[in-house]
């Protein structure tokens, strides 16, 4: 889950001001965590403390008002209703990294991120955005080789993977959508050659940023195994202590 969190943090500088290069501070002094930390943190909090995660989130809403959260979540997350809003937003895919970490059998992982997604992101594609996350994460930290994943993917999910991230990179433009995030992340991940890399690869595609790299960061680290500990060091720095806590706690948990 840490590796979503680099993501989003990294990618955070880059949201407003698309790059589309590889080469650039990983990290800088106006790094900061998104709603793509918020949320992906608290649903591990309620994953560790059987929350309910339509609760949970709103509750990490109004302690993190100013989290950057799309105009339809912040519609949701004020109201009294708690009804989902039939979303197909990349926010399906951005927060569901701890699903792919916490359950043991693929089954229960596809349940589960159907289960948290459909709260808020119940059309087909936001369920499939972070279905297919949450299934590239477990596949990975099952020893899965990038070529399985792919076609897993590719497969259960339609997404079209052929590209290599060079291909998509120049004409590749700012998109919300789990249709035109999700693969491009897969693939910023599968054309790495470490976690670094794949957050780099993620970044200079341009577009959402920090959604693009947080999704490619919960993959990266289950597929790489960790997050190099000078980065991980970093992320903890710019986490206000109660998030840090969760992440901490959910880290030790599930081993990771």
């Amino acid at each position: 889950m840490i590796g979503a969190l680099v993501g989003d943090i990294v990618g955070s500088v880059y949201e407003w001001h698309n790059i589309k290069t590889k080469d650039f501070p990983l990290f800088s002094e106006h790094c900061f965590f998104t709603d793509d930390s918020i949320l992906t943190i608290a649903l591990a909090d309620s994953i560790l403390n059987e929350i309910p995660y339509v609760e949970n989130m709103k509750h990490y809403y109004l302690r993190y008002p100013d989290g950057g959260y799309g105009g339809r979540f912040h519609q949701w997350a004020q109201s009294q209703d708690s009804k989902p809003y039939n979303s197909w937003g990349n926010g399906a895919a951005m927060r569901i990294s701890p699903v792919g970490y916490a359950y043991d059998d693929l089954e229960t992982v596809l349940s589960k991120a159907k289960q948290f997604t459909e709260v808020t992101h119940n059309h087909p594609e936001g369920i499939k955005g972070g279905q297919a996350t949450a299934a590239a994460i477990f596949l990975a930290r099952q020893g899965r080789s990038k070529t399985e994943i792919r076609d897993y993917i590719t497969s259960n999910f339609e997404y079209d993977l052929s590209q290599h991230i060079d291909q998509i990179r120049p004409t590749y433009a700012f998109n919300e959508s789990c249709q035109e995030t999700v693969p491009q992340a897969i693939r910023a991940f599968l054309d790495s050659t470490d976690f670094e890399d794949a957050i780099r690869n993620a970044i200079s595609l341009g577009g959402d940023s920090d959604t693009l790299a947080c999704i490619t960061g919960g993959i990266a680290q289950a597929f790489y195994g960790s997050v190099p500990d000078r980065i991980m060091q970093r992320v903890y720095e710019i986490l206000d202590e109660r998030l840090g806590k969760v992440a901490r706690e959910f880290t030790q948990l599930f081993h990771l």
